[in-house]
């Protein structure tokens, strides 16, 4: 994933391409590509990218719902319990939890040593508080329609006919494609109500990425097997097996990727979406938070506190192994 990348390179885990690296470039879109920008640190290639579809939008059945329905994270819950129906979307993961406050304008990002974070999610002032964005989260969660799980959990859900809608990405395209039928379809992320405004839920987007073990004692070779497995026609074979988006250009461009409503929900979310590019620390800091929302904040801990929380650990300085 390119959000492990720098990671990597600064353990020295990672091998640099040096074996056909133009032809890499050039079948991904260029040096100024995200793509390849995302495989690259320093002005070096580390990775090939493998799938550009790396993010996520709205899957939903039209059984149920209208266009209109689907705008608004509330009118997608009304409908929902109207049906007896579940909405889903994994709370327990920051790249989801990130759409929220994303979407307010508040910021999540790498400082200039690419491992260790900047997060304002606890800050007091501005149009929003981080307290804002923690109590319409708890709103959403204290629907009986609302479902947070992980991703195995999200497919039986949408195969039992339990789970309506669910933010999600292309690799579940498979499963929601077949069980909706002809009622299979998909949008950008919608709306959700904070301080009585709506506001665009954002979303992190980002690519797939396959590189070298950095100890492999055949260097040319792991190269030459990594590009192989990456080229237009084995990421054309990914897409028709996986659903994700192929992250080389003439891949991309196929008849069939272009018909796909998956992949036009994630080019429609697009603009809300910032590349993913986050330390590690970030994670379990993100899964507790998302665990107190899920719970509607049973303990009745005080929000600002669970916020600073949350922001502590995200910017704390890597530990060493």
């Amino acid at each position: 994933m390119d959000d492990q990348l720098y990671e990597l390179v600064s353990h020295k885990s990672l091998l640099p391409i040096t074996f056909g690296t133009d032809k890499v470039i050039l079948e991904s879109g260029g040096e100024d590509s995200p793509a390849v920008q995302s495989a690259m640190c320093e002005g070096q290639l580390y990775a090939c990218p493998k799938t550009a579809s790396n993010g996520y939008f709205l899957y939903y059945n039209s059984e149920y719902f209208s266009e209109k329905d689907i705008k608004s994270f509330d009118q997608i819950l009304k409908v929902a319990e109207k049906a007896g129906k579940k909405v889903y979307m994994d709370w327990s993961s920051g790249w989801y939890i990130y759409s929220f406050f994303g979407g307010a304008g508040f910021e999540l990002k790498l400082n200039s040593d690419r491992v260790t974070n900047q997060c304002n999610w606890n800050k007091k002032s501005g149009k929003y508080a981080g307290t804002d964005v923690a109590e319409a989260m708890l709103r959403i969660s204290s629907s009986e329609a609302f479902f947070s799980g992980n991703n195995d959990e999200f497919r039986e859900g949408v195969e039992k006919g339990e789970i309506i809608a669910g933010v999600s990405g292309t690799w579940n395209v498979d499963i929601v494609s077949k069980t909706y039928g002809d009622h299979y379809a998909a949008a950008k992320l919608p709306t959700y109500t904070i301080q009585g405004d709506q506001v665009q839920m954002a979303s992190f987007s980002g690519y797939k990425l396959m590189g070298v073990n950095a100890t492999t004692k055949q260097p040319e070779w792991a190269q030459k097997l990594a590009i192989w497995l990456t080229n237009e026609q084995n990421q054309k074979r990914f897409y028709e097996k996986t659903g994700e988006g192929p992250a080389n250009i003439k891949a991309a461009q196929s008849q069939s990727v272009q018909k796909s409503p998956a992949i036009k929900a994630l080019l429609d979310q697009r603009q809300y979406s910032i590349v993913q590019n986050v330390g590690g620390n970030f994670w379990d800091a993100a899964t507790a938070f998302g665990m107190i929302m899920v719970s509607g904040n049973k303990d009745n801990l005080s929000l600002q506190d669970v916020l600073n929380d949350l922001v502590e650990e995200t910017e704390a300085p890597l530990k060493e192994n």
